[in-house]
């Protein structure tokens, strides 16, 4: 189960607080508007009553790594008008009920995955967003797709009907510097910005999702759009049982 509250010290309040400031000073060092860069608060681990702390404190947008967890937590905070994004790896036999349930599925890895997900949003009649999740370290442990193969799946995803395409996303390796991010993150803009100049649809490439708890100043400074951060809003994690699958 997961718990219900984070151990830290000091409210989930002051520490969502705390990490928008951050926010606000990454944005202006890097010449931005701190509007331009949406918090997610990534719950995973913890319980409904965590994510209704954050949600009393201001948090619209929260995400969760599995599918069963992330529609608990839906359900049990259904009465508050909040933003679902699905950030974790998403086997294909959960993508009908991932699509009908988030607005936003940032871990696009395949083509036959985002047919799915299509499917999936056509029968519940939504249109999740989605973005593609981009594999530049080939860590053996993270799933994505291979930087030559990002502008087919792309223009696979513009045809379809029923999914959005906004954009790209990136988990690098765990750094021990946050510096060490800084490549990374320049490399997805860097990637981003050829398929615009080759004739991709800016509109349909305008989100970066990069950068969590432990580097995502230094994402705002390499143009993150998105940053997902958890353990800095919720505290420590308990880590979590296996989701069947």
């Amino acid at each position: 189960m997961p718990a219900d509250r984070p151990e830290a010290t000091g409210s989930t309040a002051s520490r969502l607080a705390a990490v928008r400031r951050q926010i606000s000073a990454a944005a202006a060092r890097a010449g931005r508007r701190p509007e331009e860069i949406t918090l997610i608060a990534v719950s995973k681990t913890f319980g409904a009553d965590s994510v209704r702390d954050a949600a009393a404190a201001g948090q619209i947008a929260f995400g969760e790594n599995r599918v069963q967890e992330g529609l608990e937590k839906i359900s049990a905070t259904s009465p508050l008008s909040l933003e679902w994004h699905l950030i974790g790896h998403l086997q294909s036999n959960k993508a009908k009920k991932a699509a009908a349930a988030f607005a936003w599925i940032h871990s696009i890895d395949s083509l036959d995955l985002l047919r799915k997900i299509d499917a999936g949003a056509a029968d519940a009649r939504v249109v999740p967003r989605v973005l593609i999740q981009v594999d530049l370290a080939h860590e053996a442990t993270k799933s994505g797709v291979d930087e030559s193969q990002i502008e087919a799946l792309a223009r696979a995803a513009l045809e379809l009907r029923s999914v959005e395409l906004r954009g790209l996303m990136i988990v690098p390796p765990i750094p021990v510097d946050p510096e060490e991010s800084r490549p990374w993150f320049r490399r997805l803009r860097e990637l981003r910005d050829r398929l615009v100049a080759g004739g991709l649809p800016a509109t349909h490439l305008t989100e970066l999702s990069m950068g969590m708890s432990h580097d995502f100043e230094v994402a705002i400074a390499e143009g993150a759009t998105m940053v997902r951060v958890g353990t800095a809003i919720f505290g420590r994690r308990t880590p979590p049982l296996a989701e069947p699958a």
